[in-house]
Formats: C-alpha cells, sequence, structure tokens
C-alpha cells in the first residue's frame, strides 16, 4: 500500500475520531457534569427552590450555619468570617459577613469559591448575593467586610440541623475571568 493511502486511511480515522469526541464534549458531558454537581453540591447545581416565599420562618425550626474561610497560598490576604456560627430561621432572609484585608502594599484581586456541607445541604442553602459572585479588587493594605444575603428552603430535611458556609479566596490577575453566578 502506498504512503499517500496510508496517509488517506489515517486522516479519515483522525477525522472520525475528532467527530466523535466533538460530540463527547458537546452532547455528553454537560448532562454528566450537571449530573455529578447535583449529586456533590459543587456550585449549587440542582438546586430545588420551594414554593415558599423566604418571607418568614418554617415551623420557628432554625439551622446551625458554621462559617469557614481560607486563602490560597498565592494570595496575601487575612480573610474570615466575622462571626464563626449563627443561628438561622429557615425560610427567611439572613445575611453573614466575610472579611478580607489585602496584606500588601500594592492592589491585588481575588476571586472565592464556596462549598456547602454537607453535600445534601447545598441544595437547600440559596444565596441571593455573595461576594463570590466577581473578581474583588482590594487596595494595598485595605480591609472590607463583604456580606452574603441568604436563605434556606422550608423544605430542608429534618435531620439536617447544622451546615458549614466555607469559602477560599485564590488570586486573580485576570479581569476577564469572571465566576457565573449559580
Amino acid at each position: 500500500m502506498s504512503r499517500q493511502k496510508k496517509n488517506g486511511k489515517l486522516l479519515v480515522k483522525l477525522l472520525a475520531l475528532s467527530v466523535v469526541m466533538f460530540g463527547f464534549g458537546v452532547f455528553v458531558m454537560p448532562p454528566l457534569y450537571q449530573t455529578f454537581c447535583e449529586l456533590t453540591g459543587l456550585n449549587q447545581a440542582g438546586i430545588r427552590v420551594s414554593t415558599a416565599t423566604p418571607d418568614g420562618a418554617a415551623q420557628d425550626r432554625t439551622v446551625k450555619i458554621l462559617f469557614d474561610a481560607s486563602t490560597n497560598s498565592a494570595l496575601n490576604w487575612d480573610f474570615g468570617p466575622v462571626e464563626r456560627t449563627m443561628e438561622v430561621p429557615v425560610g427567611a432572609p439572613a445575611e453573614a459577613f466575610y472579611f478580607a484585608q489585602n496584606r500588601e502594599d500594592v492592589d491585588v484581586a481575588g476571586m472565592a469559591t464556596f462549598n456547602v456541607a454537607p453535600a445534601v445541604a447545598a441544595l437547600y442553602f440559596v444565596k441571593v448575593e455573595c461576594f463570590c459572585f466577581s473578581r474583588q479588587v482590594l487596595a494595598g493594605n485595605e480591609r472590607r467586610e463583604m456580606p452574603v444575603y441568604f436563605f434556606i428552603q422550608p423544605d430542608i430535611p429534618d435531620d439536617i440541623t447544622e451546615l458549614t458556609l466555607s469559602y477560599t479566596f485564590f488570586k486573580n490577575d485576570d479581569p476577564e475571568v469572571a465566576q457565573t453566578t449559580p
């Protein structure tokens, strides 16, 4: 078989492989990723919004929220919750504050990621507004308090009496990079 025929067959195989890979990436990966996020609570995928409004507490029940914070080693910031714990009425709007302080003399940008544990609680923890939705820039030595507005859906299972809201801040030098709102 000539070299030209071998190269032609290889080209056809590579094109077919490219089409299969494209189809996998476009049609198979998104549902797999969505399922993974629903199972793990990652980025609050799969949140079930109940028909109850967050105007008042449901059955006078509260859930204890533990607040946690850390920074990536590349970010020279102090970062933490203003309050370590809070009792929140189920179904009622609530707010918590975190602080961040830039320890450098120059402006530094960061972006936070979050996690809710246990994972099943993430399905019922709804953030309305959060500093983690966008890139944060702190001037040299600036300290800022940043709010998180949230509520816990009234249909949260009774066995969930405590959850942890955890944030990690990472350095973000790219102004074009922004996290999408969950």
